[in-house]
């Protein structure tokens, strides 16, 4: 998930870096859960002030408590994220994220920090995104990912003690317009998306997969994780012009019942739905296979809509 990044005088970041104390840090990974992964305007402003941080300073002291959330039974390389995202007001909020492995199924379902963060950010209605921090620095797979942000040549990307455009770190980049897609994540195409009546699916749950970003498949596609008692968590799909780097929807799902402390349990799962377009479809076999990784998981419900 990572790859060597030679510093420069142009990108290099000096200076004193804070550090939580572990009480400090254990607090405060309880609030991030507590909020599903998120800290709001207020909270980040009460950090600053109270320990004397720019913006970035907080950002990057809080790379230590993204890493806590990471599952990562293959590599054991714990990754942390987290995205600046602003809201329709303009009004910032960091979203976590954090790589999530699935055992003995194939590396390439993983889910990598960025992704979950970006993710994040996207499932909780960020509007646009103007930094993403990152323990570790971004891998290929990452960075052509990032490439499908509407604010692709603008974020910035900061390090632990670099900071880079993404131009800088993916140069003659290949990117949506070059399948002339006009569109790009969190910049979708005007929805205008109709869905046939369908009793078994949950309304919210056809609602998430119409905001679903697939501009080279047309399968809208989402996922829904019941829990006995803690509510439910959704995940859309989200593709990209490269196709492999493209995160499914139970990835989406998964990575967001982490970020609030919960683990893919059965005592904690009550039911997994998966729907997709009728005739696109392409998540089931995906799906079942990270569901495997589990003991004991109810069956994965699987309905086709006709969206239109």
């Amino acid at each position: 998930m990572t790859s060597s990044t030679s510093s420069s005088p142009i990108n290099s970041i000096t200076g004193h870096t804070f550090e939580f104390a572990e009480p400090e840090r254990n607090a405060l990974f309880n609030q991030v859960k507590s909020q599903q992964g998120r800290l709001n305007t207020a909270d980040i402003n009460a950090l600053c002030t109270e320990h004397s941080l720019t913006q970035a300073e907080l950002l990057r002291a809080c790379l230590p408590i993204a890493s806590l959330f990471a599952v990562a039974p293959i590599s054991q390389f714990l990754v942390g994220a987290i995205v600046v995202g602003l809201d329709a007001q303009q009004q910032p909020s960091f979203y976590f994220g954090a790589n999530v492995e699935f055992a003995h199924q194939p590396l390439s379902l993983v889910v990598h920090a960025e992704q979950s963060a970006i993710n994040n950010a996207w499932l909780n209605g960020a509007k646009s995104i103007v930094k993403i921090a990152i323990s570790d620095a971004p891998c290929g797979y990452c960075r052509q990912f990032m490439n499908e942000l509407a604010d692709a040549e603008t974020f910035d990307i900061l390090l632990p003690t670099q900071q880079f455009k993404l131009t800088e770190l993916l140069p003659a980049a290949f990117g949506p317009k070059d399948l002339g897609n006009q569109y790009s994540l969190f910049n979708p195409a005007p929805q205008s998306t109709h869905v046939g009546a369908n009793s078994e699916v949950c309304p919210v749950l056809i609602e998430q997969a119409k905001q679903a970003y697939v501009p080279y498949t047309q399968n809208y596609s989402a996922v829904k994780i019941t829990t006995f008692e803690n509510g439910c968590f959704y995940g859309r799909y989200a593709e990209n012009a490269a196709y492999s780097p493209s995160l499914a929807p139970l990835q989406s799902a998964i990575s967001q019942l982490h970020l609030a402390g919960l683990t893919m349990d059965s005592a904690i799962v009550a039911r997994v739905e998966l729907v997709q377009t009728q005739g696109a479809e392409n998540q089931l076999q995906v799906s079942e296979a990270v569901l495997a990784s589990y003991d004991n998981l109810p069956a994965l419900q699987s309905y086709s809509l006709s969206f239109t």
